[in-house]
């Protein structure tokens, strides 16, 4: 079986925030049927079209598609997760800044 390839790989945050490339149906389906998070109706629908992209019942474009999305409604989409992490971070470093003017001034 050939690998049935994405034009564009699709860049998705996992385990501890490391950034993992998915380049095609079977990367993104191992990655959907290792998921840890909360198994949805959507989560069963996209695996679904992935077991039938990998039978040749649809074309790699439409599985890439579906799994931007789910990506996206998990917030693990590459750029979306890295501005929310990032987001976080700047919140985490004021509260610590303001804390510790608290901490020399009091």
């Amino acid at each position: 079986m050939t690998p049935k390839r994405f034009t564009r790989p699709i860049k998705v945050i996992v385990e501890l925030g490391f950034a993992h490339e998915v380049s095609s149906v079977m990367d993104a389906y191992q990655l959907l049927d290792e998921w840890v998070g909360v198994r949805s109706p959507t989560h069963a629908a996209t695996l679904a079209l992935f077991r039938s992209a990998l039978a040749d019942d649809k074309d790699a474009e439409t599985a890439r598609l579906a799994f931007e999305a789910f990506a996206r409604s998990r917030g693990i989409l590459g750029q979306d997760a890295i501005e929310s992490f990032g987001g976080a971070a700047e919140d985490w470093m004021t509260a610590y800044d303001r804390r510790s003017d608290a901490v020399v001034d009091g």
